[in-house]
């Protein structure tokens, strides 16, 4: 199976994006773009870097894209229950493990979030801690922060 990859630069950094001829599969922050990784682009990557600009620029509140990744069920489970989330929202992981059909599963449920390899488009970051606290992030708290604030700030469209 032939797997695409491009680099985009976003107001976070950079981001790698990886998709197969029918599903993105991967969509993950990175300090820079490796010169090792080749380049190329298919349209589902393109359709993803269209609506990812989108979205920094405040302008799209969901995505549409074809999306695989591999885990068990639960996983499955929670991963779906994240794209339920509405824009500009917050749930916590107590809530998240409830949807995902456990509500003892808290633990497992922030553990299939932090294995999500499709961020912002699976928003992983709309989960927070029952406090309200942002709570951990693969990619750190201030990138969390700012994901929130953006969509905050956006939440009018």
């Amino acid at each position: 199976m032939k797997v695409y990859a491009t680099y985009i630069k976003s107001p976070i950094g950079w981001i790698e994006l990886r998709a197969t001829e029918t599903h993105l599969i991967m969509a993950r922050w990175v300090a820079e773009p490796s010169a090792e990784r080749e380049e190329s682009v298919n349209p589902i990557l393109q359709e993803t870097i269209w609506q990812l600009e989108e979205y920094f620029e405040g302008k799209r509140t969901s995505f549409d894209l074809p999306l695989q990744q591999e885990g068990t069920p639960f996983q499955q489970r929670v991963w779906e229950e994240l794209q339920l989330i509405p824009y500009g929202k917050q749930i916590s992981y107590q809530e998240l493990a409830k949807r995902a059909g456990n509500t003892k599963a808290y633990r497992a449920a922030g553990s299939a979030n932090g294995k999500n390899q499709i961020f912002i488009i699976v928003p992983c970051h709309r989960v927070v801690l029952a406090d309200g606290n942002v709570g951990g992030y693969a990619y750190g708290p201030e990138m969390k922060r700012f994901l929130l604030d953006l969509e905050e700030k956006n939440n009018h469209i």
